[in-house]
């Protein structure tokens, strides 16, 4: 008996979709970001809202902790101080651990910042679910990627109000409706493409801005741009993260009524 491949396609979205709502919902997934503490703003070390003491020490942060404190690094209490790097692991495993809550070392543009990851976060706890348009096969389009000689660095505005590099390594274009399209992208580490883009559902029937990432394309740059799989960005799940906005030429002339679409809280 032969499968329809229309079928097992929505069969997989659904899937992806069920896996999206699980990670987003898990103990330390982003609705339970409570708080990004930039250093610069706390020269004294002491952040109200998070135990320990801080400091921007150039290449490290140094914590500092007593036992009224509560801290745990790499699972053992601390007492004294200990100096951390960034945290580039899942956020279960970060160094630091105060009573349940996570606390990741950030460095962006050279500047360091403690976020505060809470399992019992508000924003986890009014959490009802994603609202996702079904799966439609008309929103799945080849594509072609067309990487720059040079890697770009563009200053764009981030949802904490302050501007920062995006670096773009090339175009990525498809056709919707009719018409062609093209959105500026960057290349992850494994190869597959990440784009922030906004179109004329944006702040409207969807978040104000979503992210794409494509697979890796094929030697000759063709990809195909599935939009059912457009997701909202971190900053839609809490307030406390710093997405970049689509940078100059990102935001489509278009409707696009496909892929993640708002929050559903209670």
């Amino acid at each position: 008996m032969s499968t329809d491949p229309r079928q097992g396609a929505q069969q997989d979205w659904q899937h992806w979709h069920e896996q999206r709502t699980a990670a987003v919902s898990s103990s330390y997934g982003p609705l339970s970001l409570t708080g990004t503490y930039w250093l610069s703003d706390y020269p004294e070390g002491r952040i109200p809202a998070v135990p320990g003491r801080w400091h921007d020490s150039g290449d490290e942060v140094v914590l500092t902790a007593d036992a009224e404190d509560a801290v745990t690094v790499d699972g053992k209490p601390l007492i004294g101080s200990v100096r951390l790097t960034a945290d580039h692991a899942p956020i279960h495993e970060s160094r630091a651990e105060s009573a349940g809550r996570r606390l990741v070392v950030l460095r962006r543009e050279g500047l360091w910042a403690v976020r505060d990851f809470d399992p019992e976060s508000q924003a986890r706890r009014a959490f009802r679910g994603i609202e996702a348009t079904p799966y439609d096969e008309r929103w799945v389009v080849p594509g072609t990627f067309r990487p720059y000689e040079r890697s770009r660095g563009v200053r764009v505005e981030n949802a904490d109000g302050k501007e920062r590099g995006l670096g773009l390594a090339g175009e990525l274009s498809f056709e919707l409706h009719g018409v062609e399209h093209t959105l500026q992208v960057a290349v992850e580490d494994d190869g597959t493409l990440w784009a922030v883009f906004a179109d004329l559902t944006s702040g409207r029937d969807s978040y104000r801005f979503r992210f794409l990432r494509p697979p890796a394309p094929a030697e000759d740059g063709t990809v195909t741009v599935d939009f059912n799989r457009a997701l909202l960005p971190p900053c839609a799940f809490a307030d406390h993260f710093i997405c970049p906005f689509p940078p100059p030429g990102n935001t489509l002339d278009t409707a696009v009524a496909a892929g993640e679409r708002r929050l559903v809280e209670g």
